[in-house]
């Protein structure tokens, strides 16, 4: 008989794992990229198709995800941030190779210069290609590192899951700011194990939230010693999520608050009238440079001390003590020293600050402010038959119950809308602050209202901000996005004809605009067109606006001359305004 094969013996069937692991799955990298998409909570892409990044977006075929076609990449990214800014979220673009990529550009600035959470994955040629000058290739990395957060080439498909995850965190954490994520075609379509399961390699990177106790206590113990203290409020605040422990602060320890543009909302102006200084600096409030400069305490929370802020750096606050609080340690002395330095997120210092602080009267203070507010309010002089632009911006107050979420592009338009719309709550006003980039408005306006179903978001745009970027138009026509756009049509680059005005006697050099009529383009793009040049017709207009459905164009043809005042020329010190027909 012949013998037994030798070999392993079974085990018993009771040993046996009737369940054993299952292996990952290898998938392609567009759907690694789209499965950690999911995991990281994105609701809404904005972007533009293209050759380098089509395997990504043939994923996108049949993805939860919801995709809105721009008509450039420069508005997709001022979608994204504008969609970030209204909800808080990290904003996502999806772009194509080169030109798709450099387009994608100015957004990428405008979100870093404002420390807004944004992700922007751009495709790229395959990799055996980058540096041989192929069709469609830029080195978008080095191109887009001055102005982003974060960046990185992805050169193995193994690495995307973990590069898109580390992207969300950076984006979100510390201070906020774009990440851009490089994917070539072949990474795109490579096969991998999402193996990463949740690992992050950052060692370098610890962003800081909790402030030193003892800095903490030394900045409670000079605001309870000061008597002519102000709070000087930027973005940092609204980004935190600390509204809230910013006004119970500031009613607890009877302080008065002046917000750069960023941080408007951050105060209910009205409710909180008594304690609000609105905007400071270049064409702030007068009340709230005055109060400024004669105060004995300034403390400054999520603000960076921006150039547009302070005037002449040399006799800002000449008389104060100084306090910072921010989560970026750089930003701490950068441009103005500091007595009191605090590292940390503005919630979480502010919470702990409120357990030190006391309350204080301070009636000469309040008494002093009031009568700043009473000699120097914001103000026009209406002229008959002519609508000013500060009546529309009124108007658009009275419209909204003051509840709408505003954006704008830059100029003129920007500062009257700062001044004469009334700042209720966070995320309210979403603009473009430190690179004042014109165009802005409208898509931001689109990516508000597709993040913010539940409210009103009207653009308060110039003419000349709106054309830079109308071709969106189409976006909210295809969509029915129901971004509302109040156009103040002054056929002028409006802020840069005053400066001529005032610095260049008058010579008007490429500053007079001729305009299309805005109604009819409306119309043209599917959207509501809407205009009004008489005084008389414009509450109506503005109402009718807000009521319509979807996506509308009020073209407000306004006084072509109004200029925005108060004024700080460049060079001057914050006390130093131009008044204009304000005194």
């Amino acid at each position: 008989m012949g013998s037994e094969p030798q070999g392993r013996t079974a085990a018993p069937a009771s040993r046996q794992n009737p369940n054993p692991p299952a292996t990952p799955a290898r998938r392609p990298g567009s759907q690694l990229l789209h499965d950690v998409l999911v995991e990281q909570g994105v609701e809404v892409l904005f972007g533009y198709p293209g050759g380098a990044i089509l395997p990504t977006f043939d994923t996108l075929y049949e993805s939860p995800i919801r995709f809105i076609l721009t008509r450039c990449e420069q508005g997709a990214g001022h979608m994204a941030d504008g969609y970030s800014r209204a909800t808080g979220k990290v904003g996502t673009a999806l772009v194509t190779s080169g030109p798709g990529a450099t387009n994608l550009t100015t957004a990428l600035a405008t979100a870093c210069m404002d420390s807004i959470p944004l992700v922007a994955i751009t495709g790229q040629v395959a990799t055996a290609a980058i540096g041989n000058d192929a069709f469609q290739e830029a080195d978008v990395v080095g191109v887009t590192r001055p102005v982003t957060k974060h960046n990185v080439l992805v050169k193995d498909v193994k690495d995307l899951p973990r590069v898109i995850r580390e992207a969300y965190y950076v984006a979100r954490t510390g201070r906020p700011g774009p990440v851009l994520v490089d994917l070539p075609k072949d990474v795109q379509v490579a096969l991998a194990e999402d193996a990463n399961a949740g690992q992050l390699e950052l060692p370098g990177y610890r962003p800081r939230y909790k402030g030193n106790p003892r800095q903490i206590r030394l900045a409670a113990e000079a605001i309870n010693r000061s008597e002519r203290p102000v709070l000087y409020v930027g973005g940092g605040v609204i980004s935190a999520e600390a509204s809230e422990e910013l006004r119970q602060l500031a009613r607890k320890a009877n302080i008065p608050v002046t917000t750069t543009l960023l941080g408007m909302g951050a105060l209910d102006e009205v409710t909180d009238s008594d304690l609000a200084l609105n905007m400071l600096g270049m064409h702030g409030s007068a009340y709230a440079n005055y109060a400024v400069q004669a105060s004995d305490l300034l403390i400054a929370v999520g603000a960076r001390f921006d150039d547009r802020v302070t005037g002449k750096v040399e006799t800002f606050a000449p008389n104060a003590q100084i306090i910072h609080i921010d989560v970026d340690p750089s930003s701490i002395s950068k441009v103005v020293d500091v007595d009191i330095p605090v590292v940390g997120d503005a919630k979480t210092v502010l919470a702990e600050l409120l357990e030190w602080v006391e309350h204080r009267e301070r009636a000469p203070w309040f008494e002093q402010i009031k009568d700043w507010k009473q000699r120097y309010p914001f103000s026009y002089q209406k002229q008959e038959g002519t609508i000013l632009p500060q009546q529309a911006i009124e108007e658009v107050f009275r419209a909204t119950n003051g509840e709408a979420i505003i954006t704008t592009g830059v100029g003129q338009h920007q500062m009257w809308a700062a001044q004469f719309y009334k700042w209720r709550f966070p995320r309210q006003m979403i603009t473009s602050g430190g690179l004042g980039t014109m165009g802005f408005g409208f898509p931001a306006a689109v990516g508000a209202a597709v993040g913010r179903p539940d409210r009103t978001v009207i653009d308060i745009d110039g003419d000349g901000s709106f054309l830079m970027t109308c071709n969106e138009l189409a976006t909210a026509g295809e969509y029915q996005i129901p971004a509302k756009v109040i156009i103040l049509n002054n056929a002028y680059q409006g802020m840069v004809r005053q400066w001529q005005e005032l610095f260049f006697q008058r010579r008007y050099m490429a500053t007079p605009m001729t305009n299309p009529r805005f109604a009819r383009v409306a119309d043209a793009f599917g959207c509501t067109g809407l205009e009004v040049s008489d005084p008389k017709d414009l509450p109506d207009a503005v109402r009718q606006t807000v009521a319509t459905k979807g996506p509308v164009v009020l073209d407000v043809h306004v006084a072509p001359e109004e200029n925005v005042y108060p004024m700080v020329a460049v060079g001057k010190s914050l006390h130093e305004m131009e008044m204009g027909g304000m005194a």
